[in-house]
């Protein structure tokens, strides 16, 4: 109880005017709010809250958000099944979450370096792999470096992977959504329908189709319009 009110505070002193979103890029994520939370150095943490996603279910994130109307932010460390591995533990009490597709890079716009990844989830309710799929996405970011040594890359974003992969506090951002059903475009596709010129022929509209003039003419003057059109003559 003491938390939602917390919460609730929060999100009182976090009124933006209207229009205004927080919707930083993947970039952005790793550099404003990734790196400054791993190296504990001052930064704003009013738009990300922290939270253990293994103890809550995605539908009860967004009233736990400092922020957000359609996606929210979190800080959470990564619980790992096997400390040598990368493999993770992302279950819940209701279902679990299930990675989706090739993880994606994100690199230092200045130098083009590795700095990142983002992971896509999806939740599912049961347990796997038996589990029923729900709309619930998640964007996982996690700090990453190359390969190879890049010196012209902010000390502090090398700093933070190198911490970060050595720590037991693993942090990513995650980005919390529901997605759409995709009702709109099926109601777009229904007036995106025009009827080809072919299909009237093949119909038969050969009548005569009146036009009204765009303008009112003497019908001696050699600019006003033909009164009539053909279709054959279209």
């Amino acid at each position: 109880m003491e938390n939602h009110l917390q919460v609730q505070q929060q999100q009182q002193q976090l009124k933006l005017p209207p229009g205004f979103r927080f919707h930083p890029t993947d970039v952005e994520i790793i550099t404003a709010y990734l790196v400054p939370k791993v190296l504990k150095k001052p930064f704003d943490t009013r738009a990300v809250g922290e939270v253990d996603l293994n103890k809550h279910e995605p539908w009860e994130l967004p009233e736990m958000a400092n922020m957000g109307e359609k996606e929210w932010y979190f800080f959470s460390q990564k619980d790992r099944k096997y400390p040598p591995g990368i493999r993770t533990n992302k279950a819940t009490t209701v279902g679990y979450w299930k990675a989706t597709g090739k993880d994606k890079e994100i690199f230092h716009p200045p130098t083009m370096s590795l700095i990142g990844m983002k992971k896509i989830l999806v939740f599912y309710k049961g347990r796997a792999p038996k589990g029923e799929k729900t709309n619930w996405i998640m964007h996982e970011y996690r700090l990453e470096s190359g390969k190879q040594p890049t010196p012209n890359l902010p000390t502090d974003i090398t700093n933070a992977a190198t911490i970060n992969a050595s720590s037991k506090e693993d942090y990513v951002v995650c980005r919390i959504f529901h997605k759409s059903t995709g009702l709109k475009k099926v109601v777009m596709s229904s007036y995106a329908m025009p009827m080809p010129m072919v299909a009237e022929r093949q119909l038969g509209f050969q009548e005569s189709i009146t036009l009204p003039p765009l303008m009112d003419y003497n019908a001696s003057s050699p600019l006003a319009p033909p009164l009539s059109l053909h279709a054959s003559s279209l």
